[in-house]
């Protein structure tokens, strides 16, 4: 039975009808959450009405559940992109300073969220829809779609157009011998040599993270005391000392690579830190010729890897989860760190394509411990060329690249000159293709 409501009270009337009503928008919310399957090519033709309702609901929710989230994203990173411009305008360099967010996002269930983000994104976007979105989405991050290999029409959702290829050329590679290149379209955040037992990368100033603690315990990195016996002993090497655990396992697996015996020169570790915005090119390439001999993956947690991120959240790059790959080049050790962030539901590897990240976990705590695979196909590893993919990321993130290069053999104590040179200053946008730094033979 109805309640008489007077008509001077239209308030209550309307209440009183919407919770009438309550069944349809139940009905709404599950089909909403629950997976439909895709309406057969027989029912589309013969007008089938019951798949074209169920569809009609579907859609139209997934859809603005995105707009809304490009929407939130597009205002943060104007606020942020502003705050920062002024900061830099003003020649203020900001500094580590943890806050309550920091503290607040660790309570967070990040790998869930990011996980129904990845879900959202791989939902299939009506044709007649999909240039709209992806045009927002471009204006919103700066994305240039003329570089894009194929019409916005074929991507069929959000996920493939973050990881879409480009058309051939769009990223020319800089063909120097001498010449290391940029992995990916990004933001030069950080650089430098690594020097000391317990070498340091700088996160932000005023904070630094040990280098192993990103690469594993067991990362195959040289320290100092391993290079200065490779630069005085490389003739004493037998093949007996290639089932050992240290650096001279990797120079003999990988012969082809690296010979230490052709050259002398003194060699240093680098690093450079490239923070990709969510408008950039996804995909990662290989910065030079070198053989992949190792591949670890660590499933930590997935904070944010923005610029507030890196100046409020300690162990930030050595916290979240990540995929480290290892190996050789022509002038020694390489490894780089492809980084997670939240909403960024994988990071995936086309020399291992069965590689799952961000995969739900039963237990609370993360173990230390990372998933290796070793590539080991004749010693040789997986063989890249300077500038073939790698990889990508299904949004923004963060790569590390740490790799040795020559230096000076007259370097006197205190005196930083160096053969090899950064091409970059922090803050540069740089390209897939474009030269991080160069050497010159000795």
């Amino acid at each position: 039975m109805k309640p008489r409501v007077p008509h001077r009270f239209p308030l209550f009337y309307y209440h009183t009808r919407f919770l009438n009503h309550s069944k349809p928008f139940t009905s709404f919310t599950k089909k909403l959450l629950t997976p439909q399957p895709p309406p057969s090519i027989n029912a589309a033709t013969n007008g089938g009405g019951n798949s074209q309702g169920d569809s009609s609901y579907f859609l139209p929710g997934a859809t603005v559940a995105t707009i809304l989230m490009l929407g939130a994203l597009h205002a943060r990173r104007m606020y942020d992109d502003k705050k920062h411009e002024e900061m830099r305008e003003k020649g203020i360099e900001l500094e580590f300073q943890p806050d309550a967010k920091a503290s607040f996002l660790r309570l967070l269930p990040l790998r869930s969220i990011s996980r129904c983000w990845g879900q959202l994104t791989s939902m299939e976007i009506p044709v007649w829809l999909r240039p709209h979105v992806y045009r927002a989405w471009a204006r919103a991050f700066h994305s240039n779609l003329e570089e894009a290999a194929l019409p916005l029409e074929e991507y069929t959702s959000l996920k493939e157009f973050f990881a879409r290829a480009l058309k051939e050329g769009s990223r020319p590679i800089n063909a120097d011998p001498q010449c290391l290149v940029s992995p990916v379209d990004g933001t030069v955040l950080r650089f430098g040599e690594l020097k000391g037992a317990g070498a340091m990368i700088e996160q932000v100033k005023g904070f630094s993270y040990p280098v192993f603690s990103l690469l594993g315990a067991s990362s195959l990195l040289p320290t100092a005391a391993d290079i200065n016996v490779q630069e005085e002993h490389t003739e004493s090497i037998t093949t007996t000392e290639k089932s050992k655990k240290s650096w001279w396992r990797v120079s003999l697996a990988s012969p082809k690579v690296w010979d230490p015996t052709s050259s002398r020169a003194k060699r240093g570790l680098f690093y450079c830190v490239i923070y990709l915005n969510p408008g950039d090119y996804h995909r990662i390439h290989s910065p030079a010729d070198w053989n992949i001999l190792v591949r670890r993956h660590f499933s930590g947690h997935l904070y944010p890897v923005n610029e507030r991120a890196t100046r409020t959240i300690r162990n930030l790059y050595i916290e979240n989860e990540r995929v480290i790959l290892e190996g050789v080049w022509q002038e020694g050790f390489m490894a780089l760190a492809a980084v997670g962030a939240t909403n960024i539901g994988s990071i995936e590897l086309f020399i291992e394509p069965e590689l799952q990240t961000n995969k739900a976990i039963k237990k609370s705590l993360h173990s230390d411990l990372p998933e290796e695979r070793v590539y080991d196909c004749e010693g040789v590893g997986r063989v890249l060329k300077k500038g073939d993919e790698l990889g990508a990321f299904n949004m923004g993130s963060t790569v590390v690249l740490i790799f040795q290069a020559p230096i000076s053999k007259l370097l006197q104590e205190g005196d930083s000159s160096q053969e090899f040179n950064f091409n970059v200053k922090c803050g540069d946008r740089i390209r897939v293709g474009e030269a991080l730094g160069r050497w010159h033979s000795s």
